[in-house]
């Protein structure tokens, strides 16, 4: 893990036109752009919503525009970066800390894989939260959506019964597509709790897949019930 080696930061295979043209691509959902580390919360969280994702490359040196400016010296941002993963960040995140020289600055290319176990909570003062990667975006998750994380990575297997519930659920779905926790709780008249666990426990099952648009949570049938 990096606390275990506090010398990570290794010189990059990348050269600078590497970096550069890697940074014309974009900022989307595996790679974000840093014109320095602000704070070592500030990059938990997007290291953290990398890992709770699909995993994702930070480039630390680079300005919004997609200009290569660089730092002065990494090893303040190498020191945020290592109490982000290991005082912050719970559970630690092994992360990869490559450094491309360009003149007297430098340019930090860091990379988070997907964690193996999620979620990866980012502890402040006001608790532990989730974040995620959407798009070019670090999110809060949802409760349904941390649900979901720790149900896949539990020891107890998931199973469902086809109820009455499930059944007004299933024909609602097979109408209108996909339905809220709001209307699924209307749909059975019982409180948002209880549906929100119906919901993420089919979720887990592989019955449902959950997708977010317009910071809300959709759920539908996945493509395996589908067909």
């Amino acid at each position: 893990m990096y606390f275990e080696n506090p010398n990570a930061a290794t010189q990059s295979q990348m050269s600078y036109l590497d970096v550069k043209n890697l940074a014309q691509t974009g900022e989307g959902k595996f790679l974000e752009f840093k014109r320095t580390i602000p704070s070592a919360e500030k990059i938990a969280r997007e290291i953290a919503a990398f890992a709770n994702t699909k995993g994702g490359t930070l480039l630390v040196g680079v300005d919004d525009d997609k200009a290569l400016i660089g730092v002065e010296g990494y090893h303040e941002e190498e020191f945020l970066l290592n109490k982000a993963v290991n005082e912050i960040c719970s559970p630690t995140v092994d992360i990869g800390i490559e450094v491309v020289h360009f003149g007297e600055r430098d340019l930090l290319v860091i990379k988070v894989p997907e964690a193996e176990t999620k979620p990866i909570y980012v502890v402040g003062k006001k608790g532990r939260t989730v974040y995620i990667r959407k798009d070019d975006q670090s999110k809060v998750a949802s409760k349904e959506l941390i649900a979901v994380m720790q149900n896949k990575h539990s020891d107890e297997g998931v199973t469902f019964e086809y109820g009455p519930n499930e059944q007004k659920l299933f024909r609602y779905l097979n109408e209108y597509g996909e339905i809220t926790v709001e209307k699924f709780s209307h749909l059975i008249d019982v409180q948002s709790g209880k549906a929100s666990g119906i919901l993420v426990n089919l979720v887990s099952a592989g019955v449902l897949n959950l997708f977010t648009k317009d910071n809300v949570d959709y759920f539908t049938f996945s493509q395996k019930c589908e067909t």
